[in-house]
């Protein structure tokens, strides 16, 4: 069976790099602005696999947040997917919403935007209504496409719909009745994905280049990595220099980097249900940190510094970790 998946996806690969070739024109992802402070910085908050109406330590993982995003005065929360368990929502009038995102997040520090991707467990439900800006009336700080770009003056941020990449969901669904409207014909659908992103890449002169997806490239947790995002993905990331992948997917938090990439894997999964002592224990990466418990990660950035933290449930400091680089130069 696992041979039998290998061929599959070997096919598809080939056909999308045959197909890359015949597609010659493509829309440019949708771009938003959101400044930096005003000595040049930039904080947040990163969260992922959390909507459960409070159960399994959402609500103590928000409260904590609501603390931390206060002390650090964030600019806004990057959701990395799977918004609302067990199978997205049913629709915009879906209470879902509110119960576990609105009345969950009250912490005044947590009434910035919330800039989200979908998670597989989103396409299994009305996928379709997590992007409707009729939500937006509903709650505005939410935000949530399939692929964008946030530009904030230091750094830009390149949203990613990873979930469409992963053939298992296609090939072997189980019981799961995924939304796939707007996403076929598959393979199109990735060919204009993957162009767009990599024209956004390339133009990009940010200090920083953050790319957010809901599926790990790099884990150590019950899903490990993602071989379609390496084998698709990756190189790209590689190629244009980009400095943080983050994710959620695997419920923990995670810091990987491997030793002929720049990259920094960074999973933040651990908004609500968390799974202990699920772990793989090896990678031919270099693991820096792995916590199999509930909570969540901040990221403080200005032109040259970087500083992220892992916090736990309670809010304390889990793991810290600081990196400079120098300013990229704009021609």
């Amino acid at each position: 069976m696992d041979c039998f998946y290998k061929q599959i996806s070997i096919f598809l690969r080939l056909n999308l790099v045959f197909c890359l070739n015949l597609v010659s024109s493509f829309a440019a992802l949708q771009r938003f602005e959101h400044p930096a402070k005003a000595d040049g910085s930039l904080s947040f908050l990163v969260i992922g696999d959390w909507g459960r109406e409070g159960f399994y330590n959402q609500s103590e993982v928000a409260l904590q947040m609501g603390r931390i995003g206060q002390q650090l005065d964030i600019d806004f929360v990057v959701s990395t997917g799977d918004n609302f368990y067990d199978d997205g929502l049913k629709g915009v009038n879906d209470p879902a919403f509110q119960e576990s995102f609105t009345k969950i997040y009250t912490s005044k520090s947590l009434q910035k935007p919330w800039y989200s991707v979908l998670g597989n467990h989103d396409y299994r439900g009305d996928a379709k209504a997590q992007l409707n800006p009729i939500l937006r009336k509903i709650d505005s700080r939410w935000l949530c496409l399939r692929s964008f770009v946030l530009n904030t003056e230091i750094a830009e941020f390149f949203f990613v719909d990873t979930t469409p990449f992963v053939d298992m969901y296609f090939i072997d669904p189980e019981d799961h009745i995924y939304d796939w409207r707007g996403i076929y014909p598959r393979q199109s659908y990735l060919i204009n994905l993957l162009k767009d992103l990599e024209l956004a890449l390339r133009e990009s002169n940010a200090n920083w280049k953050i790319v957010v997806g809901h599926h790990a490239i790099r884990s150590v947790s019950h899903h490990g990595d993602t071989p379609e995002l390496i084998d698709q993905l990756l190189p790209m990331l590689e190629a244009n220099d980009v400095d943080f992948y983050m994710n959620g997917h695997d419920h923990c938090l995670e810091h990987i980097n491997c030793f002929d990439s720049r990259i920094q894997y960074l999973t933040s999964g651990a908004g609500s249900k968390a799974w202990r002592g699920d772990d793989k224990k090896h990678n031919h990466c270099a693991v820096h940190y792995f916590h199999d418990g509930q909570g969540f990660m901040s990221v403080q950035l200005n032109r040259t510094d970087a500083s992220l933290v892992f916090y736990d449930v309670f809010g304390e400091r889990r793991y810290h970790w600081n990196a400079s680089r120098q300013l990229h130069s704009v021609m």
